[in-house]
This record gives structure tokens, C-alpha cells and sequence, in this order.
């Protein structure tokens, strides 16, 4: 009985402890008496908790705040850089490593080709990568711990990838593999579910209720709801590229015929073009790419798009009919009150964006859709990354994402 008292006294302690950081980072400089008032706890917990955090770098004192009478009190500052983490997103083609500080700002970054890796042979290119990136690190502070994000399907508690097509990873322990490997605490994501969670904590959509929707060399999303991440029984929830909208397409890598992903991912749209120039139909990507086909990725494709190119325009009208028949879903089905468009095929592309807005104002139930904030992702090529870290920051520090919007 004793143990338990000791042990709830300790929970009590740790989450006073979280409400006073929480409340720190989203509203200081602040006194420790507001802290008492907002947090609605006694200045001596406060006070006590406040001492902790300086204590383990986490919160400085930084000068005196204005006074109604008596001693001026002293302010208080979260302090972000006093410790760092790793980050490491993989893609379908690339592994993006970086350092970051506590408030998900790049301190050193690399980026490299996985170069058809696959399997047990990415896995170890993968560590490879992240030894030499850990040991050639030199910023100051003390890491709190390495967060990975991969696309597919993937268990975060267990920290395990289940699966993903493109890549052949099959029930591959990475949480286990790399907590041997660098005796680091490690927490590994569904990249969509981190690029949502990091809209929300960082970005420009601080709603509850959100859809992130990715086009890229693959189609996902994450799906937040009463702010908390929709995962399903093995972390496969928002596989938006593998819905069938097609019964009459072609078979896609899952199994299964006609799925967005092969109407509208990148891959898909490289093909239409490979076609169209096979088939001799004019366009400028052929010019920008100077003959070399392999060349063409999604940022020439929109530069071809800007230019008024006729074969851009053609592609993106079709993906913008096919992206909104998958959203006009989505939004019927969940009624959230932001939806988030990102990924290169998104990134700049307003023309799309505006394209959907009008599919989803014609066919989605008004009541749920007219009210909805829709709009480009906020957080630019690093989102992958700032999402790595708004997992570990949500997870370490019992970051209340409601408190992040205030």
C-alpha cells in the first residue's frame, strides 16, 4: 500500500512537473506565481517543479517582469537548446538524418539516396548511415534520444514496421534493433501520423481534428481526431492510397485494382509523361529535361505547369478529380475541421489545391464541408523531420497539443 502511495505521489510530481514546462513553453517568459494561477497548483509544487526543470536544463531564469507592488518576480523561459535529438526520416527513396533541438529546429542535416535498397540490405545501410551521422555529430547538450518515421504500416508501441511494398520491409523491429545498436531511447512512427501531429504542434493548422494528405512517390495520410492519432488495430490506419476508386485501373503492388496511388502518385504521373512523349504529344518537360528522361521529377513537372504547359495541365486536372473523389470521402466520413494537402506533388501547386476546393464545394455534404479549413502542408521539405521530433517531444515531455494552440 505504502509502494503505491510513493508511486502515485511520483505520478502526481511528474505531472505537475509536464503542466509547468507545458505551461512555460507556450506562454513564457512567466512568474512562477502565474504559474501557480494557470495551472491552478500551489506555489510550493511550483516552485518545486520549477527547480527541477532548471536543474536538468530545461527551463533558465531570464530577468524580472513588471510588478504591482512588492519584489518584481522572476521570469521564466523554456530553454530548447540545452538538449538535442536525431531524427531520421525515411522514404521511399531517401534517408534525411538530422540533430534537432527542443523545438524541432535543424541543428545538422544529411540527406542520401537509398538507391533501390531494400529489405534487410536498407536496414543495414540505414544503420551505417545513422553511426556516422551520431559519431560525427559535435553539437553540445545531451541527446534525449533517436525518433524514426517510415512510411507503411507500423506499430508505434512496439516500434516494429510491419510492412511497406516499396521498400519489402516485412515485421522489422527497428525500435529494438537501433536501442542496441546506440543505447538511445527510440520511438518509430508512420510518417504521415508525424508529419499530422507535427501540422498540429508546429505548423499553421492548430485544430483537434485534421486530415494530412501526402502526394509524393507514394499517397498517405494522418488522420487526427479529439487530438489524437487514428491508428487501427496494427497501425495501419491511413493507407488513403491503397482506397479503390477504379475498378476498371490497373492492379496496384498492394494486391488490389484501381488504387488512388496508381491514378495520382508521383510514379503514376511519371508514367503518363514517359507515355505522352513516346507517343510524340508536345510538351516542355521534354525541353526542360534536355532529353534526359531521368531527370523529370515533380519540380520540373510544375515549372512545365507554371509555363502553361498543356501536358502538365491535362495531369493535373485528372489528379485534381481524383485526389477530390478520395477527399470528398474522407471528408464525409470524418468531418474534420482542417485538411492538410502536402508531399512535392502538393508543395507550390495552387492551381491543384484550388482544383480540389471547388471538387469538395460540389460534391461533399455542405454542412461538413463548408466550415472546413483547407489548405498547402506549413512546414516546407523538413516535414518529415520536424515530425520525427513531434513525436519523441509529444512523448517526453506530455506536450498538450490543445495547451500548443493557446
Amino acid at each position: 500500500m505504502n509502494n503505491m502511495k510513493k508511486g502515485d505521489h511520483k505520478l502526481i510530481q511528474a505531472l505537475n512537473r509536464s503542466k509547468v514546462l507545458n505551461k512555460i513553453r507556450t506562454e513564457g517568459p512567466i512568474s512562477r506565481i502565474d504559474l501557480a494561477k494557470k495551472n491552478n497548483i500551489s506555489p510550493s509544487t511550483v516552485a518545486s517543479a520549477v527547480q527541477e526543470l532548471i536543474k536538468d536544463g530545461y527551463v533558465v531564469e531570464i530577468g524580472t517582469g513588471s510588478s504591482s507592488g512588492g519584489r518584481k518576480p522572476i521570469l521564466l523561459q523554456f530553454n530548447p537548446n540545452n538538449h538535442y535529438l536525431f531524427a531520421v526520416a525515411i522514404t521511399n527513396s531517401l534517408i534525411i538524418l538530422a540533430a534537432m533541438n527542443l523545438e524541432a529546429s535543424i541543428l545538422k542535416k544529411a540527406t542520401f539516396p537509398i538507391d533501390g535498397l531494400q529489405g534487410k540490405e536498407l536496414v543495414e545501410r540505414l544503420l551505417q548511415l545513422t553511426d556516422d551521422f551520431i559519431r560525427s555529430y559535435g553539437g553540445g547538450g545531451q541527446c534525449v534520444g533517436l525518433s524514426v518515421t517510415v512510411p507503411g504500416i507500423v506499430s508505434d508501441t512496439q516500434g516494429v514496421v510491419y510492412y511497406n511494398t516499396k521498400l519489402r520491409m516485412e515485421n522489422v523491429p527497428l525500435k529494438r534493433i537501433m536501442e542496441e545498436q546506440y543505447g538511445l531511447r527510440v520511438w518509430v512512427e508512420n510518417d504521415m501520423n508525424s508529419v499530422a501531429l507535427a501540422e498540429r504542434r508546429f505548423g499553421n493548422y492548430a485544430y483537434s481534428n485534421l486530415i494530412y494528405i501526402s502526394i509524393g512517390d507514394g499517397l498517405g495520410s494522418g488522420i487526427l481526431i479529439n487530438d489524437t492519432l487514428l491508428r487501427g488495430k496494427h497501425g495501419g490506419a491511413g493507407e488513403f492510397g491503397h482506397t479503390s476508386v477504379n475498378w476498371n485501373g490497373i492492379r496496384c503492388e498492394c494486391g488490389n485494382i484501381g488504387c488512388l496511388d496508381t491514378s495520382i502518385s508521383w510514379v503514376a504521373i511519371y508514367s503518363r509523361i514517359i507515355t505522352a512523349i513516346a507517343t510524340g504529344r508536345p510538351t516542355l518537360i521534354q525541353e526542360l529535361s534536355g532529353g534526359d528522361y531521368a531527370k523529370i521529377d515533380p519540380s520540373m513537372y510544375k515549372e512545365a505547369l507554371r509555363r502553361g504547359d498543356r501536358l502538365a495541365i491535362s495531369i493535373n486536372e485528372e489528379v485534381a478529380e481524383h485526389l477530390g473523389a478520395g477527399i470528398v470521402n474522407l471528408v464525409n466520413m470524418f468531418n474534420p475541421e482542417a485538411l492538410i494537402l502536402g508531399g512535392e506533388m502538393a508543395l507550390g501547386n495552387e492551381e491543384l489545391l484550388a482544383m480540389v476546393r471547388n471538387y469538395i464545394g460540389r460534391h461533399a455534404m455542405p454542412i461538413l464541408a463548408n466550415d472546413m479549413v483547407f489548405g498547402l502542408a506549413s512546414l516546407g521539405g523538413d516535414d518529415k523531420l520536424i515530425g520525427a521530433a513531434a513525436v519523441l517531444l509529444q512523448d517526453l515531455f506530455g506536450f498538450s497539443l490543445i495547451e500548443s494552440s493557446i
